[in-house]
């Protein structure tokens, strides 16, 4: 299979709070808005798709909102993301900021839509307090 492009789409009820939600502090545009559809790409090329959980396009039995998802966004400076979203952006972290033995220094915030977004940077494995 010769793929073109491969994105996540969010089943979420509250579309106009998520669209802004990711906009506002994730750096994404819009590249298509309908009633029960959006597409945002951001500045690196990566996209999301964000879906009305009812459309009719969603087979039956599967028309509810997303659940159990996680997305991680690695950066270069989660120390600065987290001033950002979280000590001024007045986000909620579901996760404080903190280094893991694994390899990782990073936060969790929910979106509107209840998907949690892990924000990352790595580190040196070990590292974690």
């Amino acid at each position: 299979m010769k793929t073109s492009s491969f994105y996540p789409v969010i089943a979420t009820p509250v579309l106009a709070e998520s669209r802004d939600f990711y906009l506002r502090n994730f750096g994404f545009s819009i590249v298509f808005e309908s009633d029960w559809y959006v597409s945002l790409k951001n500045p690196s090329g990566y996209e999301l798709a964000l879906l009305d959980p009812t459309h009719p396009t969603i087979p039956a039995g599967y028309r509810v909102p997303a659940q159990g998802v996680l997305l991680n966004f690695e950066v270069d400076d989660v120390d600065g993301e987290w001033r950002r979203l979280v000590v001024e952006g007045g986000l909620t972290p579901e996760l404080e900021l903190r280094s893991e033995d694994f390899g990782q220094r990073h936060f969790i915030v929910a979106a509107p839509e209840g998907v949690l977004i892990d924000v990352i940077t790595e580190i040196p494995w070990g590292s974690g307090s």
